[in-house]
Order: C-alpha cells, then structure tokens, then sequence
C-alpha cells in the first residue's frame, strides 16, 4: 500500500522492533497493528522509524576516515569531478563528516555528495545539519582520530542545545529520498558510501543491493562498507579489488561495467 517492503530485512532484528512497536502502543496481536498501520494516520511514520536503521555518529569508526583521507582522497584529486553517494544517511551525521573532510583537502567545490535514505523524518534531520551539542566532545575525539586539521568548533554554531553545521558545507549536499529495496539507480558514482546498514539485510537483499551498486559505480570507484560487513555476498560477475581490506574499502575493478 505505502511502497516498503522489509521482507529482506534480518528476521530477528525486524521481529524485535515489531514487537517493540506493539508494546509501545499496547496491542495485543500483529492483526491489531495493520489494523493502526493501515487505518491511523501518523501511525505508519511511528513504525517506519522503528524499522529505520538510525545508529550513527560523526566519524564512525575514524579509521575508516583517516584511510579514505589518506588512500583514496589523492585519486579523486585526478578526477575533473567527483560524486559520491551515501545510501542509507539516517540523519546525516556521517554526510557532515564526509563533508568537511573533502572541505579540508580542497575537493569540495568539484564534489557533490548526495545523501539517501528511505525515511522522509531522518532525511529532514539530516537537511537541518543541527545535531545535539553534548555529543560534540565525543565527535570531537572521532574528528581527530580522523585526521582532522583544525579545532572542530570552527565548523558549527550553537545554541544551548545543538550544534548548527549547515551554513559552511550545504552547498555541496543533495538530499534525496530513496528505498535501496525497491528504487533503481539514479546516477553513476565514484564513490558509495554504505556503512552499517547491510547487516540488517538478508544475503538475497544484500546481493540485491550489491547489483545496484555495482551498477551505480564508475569503473575504478570506490565502495566503503561497515566494519561488519563485507563483499562475501557479492553476486557473480561482480569483481572489486580490495583497496583497504581492514577499513572495509573496495574499489571496482578497471574496465568492469
């Protein structure tokens, strides 16, 4: 009825979350919340955020940014322009960090980042740029451990509350709605950034994605995964040189289509 589809999804995980949702609301029976799902307006969104993978932070695992900063940012220097997509960006957190690290080595003005992800609510709190300031020590930490160049204030403004990243580094950042489930490819990329968000996907819908990207990707591209995960369930055809094994960064192989 909506367009989503979970049937992919690790059934435990999504289990876990459905019956967290009908304690939340206090129903009895599966039957009681399609009832909700299918009949309550708001109720859909609840649930979608639910089943949304929203586990993020600026520079998740910082030696994944550190390897990209220091191995893969000196051949994108060799490209006229450079577009990178962040498939599955929750609220935005690791889109900043990107962000401000192309800023640092100067490639921002060639570069633009399109950021997706299927939640219409994360994807609007990803746009805002405005996260909670009293997570801003540990970010901090991770930004150094990234290889950050300069004080980490310089690049927000805040409130009591929030920190405000958006003025300095939205010119470069598209904001899009998009299922990795059931949308196709909408451009061809030099790098894809889809980190921590396979896990929760079975091996059918992993090769499914798989196929997506590889098709997504410009020959010699550069894919970067979580530290979880890995291209053991790439379907055949699908050839990718490990470019840095440990911090899960792949590169399409040259000539692959």
């Amino acid at each position: 009825m909506y367009g989503y589809d979970f049937r992919g999804y690790v059934r435990a995980s999504l289990t876990r979350r459905i019956m967290n949702r009908m304690k939340a609301e206090g129903l009895p029976t599966i039957t009681a919340l399609l009832e909700k799902v299918l009949h309550e307006s708001g109720f859909l969104e609840r649930l979608l955020n639910d089943l949304s993978i929203r586990m993020t932070e600026m520079y998740r695992d910082p030696s994944f940014f550190a390897a990209f900063r220091e191995q893969v940012v000196p051949l994108l220097r060799e490209l006229p322009e450079i577009r990178i997509w962040h498939a599955g960006c929750a609220t935005g957190e690791e889109v900043y960090s990107m962000a401000i690290l192309l800023h640092e080595e100067g490639l921002a003005k060639k570069t633009e980042i399109y950021a997706t992800d299927m939640n219409e609510k994360a994807l609007q709190a990803a746009q805002k740029g405005a996260f909670p300031l009293k997570k801003m020590q540990q970010y901090t930490k991770n930004y150094l451990k990234a290889g950050g160049r300069k004080a980490f204030s310089e690049y927000y403004t805040t409130d009591r509350q929030y920190a405000y990243f958006k003025p300095l580094l939205d010119d470069n950042l598209i904001f899009a709605q998009h299922n990795l489930v059931t949308d196709g490819s909408f451009n061809e990329f030099h790098v894809i950034l889809c980190r921590n968000v396979m896990i929760y996907f079975d091996n059918n819908l992993q090769q499914q994605v798989h196929r997506l990207f590889y098709g997504s990707l410009a020959s010699g591209g550069f894919i970067g995964l979580g530290s979880k995960e890995s291209i053991l369930f790439l379907p055949k055809g699908l050839h990718y040189e490990e470019f840095n094994a440990q911090e899960r960064i792949y590169r399409k192989s040259n000539g692959a289509g």
